[in-house]
């Protein structure tokens, strides 16, 4: 019933289920058995792999025969001691993988070194495992500030401890030369383990450390990338991307590992598309390279070299075309096919911010035009009549405007009150 329950949780072939995203960000995608489900081609041997904290791999011989599969934690050998890590592949596949790794070196050469795989770790051994690793980041935090006393150029990226907890390995990153001998015997006094220096660079930093990319993704680096490649700044002219540092740099301040993601498919579409530095001669003008459209084989060319002027895009055909036609010592009338018309032009987008005021929805105020000694104007304006009065001199006539005070009661002057009338005499 245990054996069922496991083979059931098993992952697939290659797989190594939620063991892997153990470590978060830091999960790395293994190696994929592609030879698990072909008839025949699944062999068995007696080598596996095993992949330990920060994606370090080690090939070991399962010299006991102890049934492993994927994602079984085991106790292999070390120096000193033993190392506790996760089973990532098995099969014939590991074998590629050696020689892959190793170059032209066969298995069981004199100069290579083969260790073994001890047992399936047990309780005690996880329990030990997890007391070490622990202890890591405060042994980073401690060994940052002696580096820092001793005054070295350096920068202790990280710390990881041997599964048995008798050794650790210290990567660090430096751009000079560090003379740390000095520091090896301070860190094993104080941290009473052996210790091993492992110099890194900025693309694993970032690696380890993790972070999200200006694509709103996690870094590559950190999620599935295990060997990085360098970058070239041509890798951003082929795909006429900007040669701006800001935006080519990545986290760890180098150009961008994604640069060189569709390089190759740049390089092979521009094979297919006339050179730069090619003049196309016309009966009117000479016309060169503008811009290149790689993705719709569309080419513009500018009647000045320095600028863009009297443009005109034509597809690579028609430019291949024309520049046959030039070494034949012909020149067409115009760059454009016969069948072609004038290529439309294309509708300009206005610029949807600036085009607007913010303040375009407040009620201006409307001015009032101002008439003669500065006064304002009536708003209906002036009559003829009052207008022909004004420049004889005569005062305009004033409509009057009924007396309101004659319908109202009189007041009295003390109270304000509205004044009884009188009784009538006797």
């Amino acid at each position: 019933m245990i054996d069922e329950e496991k083979k059931e949780s098993a992952p697939a072939a290659g797989g190594c289920g939620d063991k892997c995203g153990a470590d978060g960000p830091r999960a790395k995608l293994h190696s994929y058995n592609w030879l698990a489900d072909i008839p025949g081609g699944y062999a068995d041997s007696d080598m596996v792999e095993v992949t330990f904290k920060n994606t370090r791999k080690g090939y070991y011989k399962n010299s006991t025969h102890i049934p492993l599969e994927i994602g079984d934690m085991v106790a292999v050998e070390a120096t000193p001691g033993h190392d506790i890590g996760m089973v990532t592949l098995t099969g014939i596949l590991v074998e590629r993988r050696m020689r892959k790794s190793q170059g032209t070196r066969q298995r069981g050469s004199a100069d290579t070194e083969i260790k073994r795989v001890f047992r399936k770790a047990r309780p005690g051994d996880l329990e030990r495992y997890e007391e070490a690793r622990a202890k890591e980041t405060d042994t980073m935090i401690r060994a940052r500030k002696i580096a820092s006393s001793l005054g070295l150029n350096m920068k202790i990226g990280d710390v990881e401890y041997q599964g048995d907890g008798n050794k650790a390995i210290f990567y660090y990153i430096a751009d000079e030369r560090v003379d740390f001998r000095q520091l090896i015997k301070v860190l094993a006094e104080t941290f009473k383990v052996r210790i091993e220096m492992k110099q890194i660079g900025a693309r694993q930093e970032a690696g380890r450390i993790g972070g999200i990319g200006p694509c709103g993704r996690p870094l590559c680096c950190s999620r599935w990338m295990t060997n990085f490649v360098s970058v070239a700044t041509s890798a951003a002219r082929y795909q006429d991307i900007s040669l701006n540092p800001q935006k080519l740099a990545g986290q760890c301040a180098k150009l961008k590992c994604c640069l060189n993601f569709e390089v190759d498919t740049y390089v092979e579409s521009s094979k297919r598309l006339s050179g730069k530095d090619v003049r196309l001669e016309t009966a009117d003008s000479t016309y060169y390279h503008f811009k290149t459209d790689i993705f719709k084989r569309e080419i513009t060319y500018s009647t000045d070299k320095s600028m863009a002027a009297n443009l005109v895009t034509i597809s690579a055909e028609r430019a291949f075309e024309v520049i046959a036609m030039n070494k034949e010592g012909q020149k067409p009338q115009t760059l454009l096919a016969e069948g072609d018309e004038t290529p439309k032009e294309k509708k300009a987008f206005g610029d949807i911010l600036g085009e607007d005021d913010l303040t375009r929805f407040d009620k201006k105020k409307k001015k009032r035009a101002k008439g003669k000694g500065g006064k304002p104007a009536d708003k209906g304006g002036d009559k003829p009549a009052e207008r022909q009065s004004d420049q004889q001199g005569a005062s305009p006539r004033k409509s009057r405007k009924p007396d309101k005070r004659k319908d109202k009661p009189r007041k009295d002057g003390d109270g304000g009150k509205p004044q009884a009338p009188k009784p009538p005499k006797e």
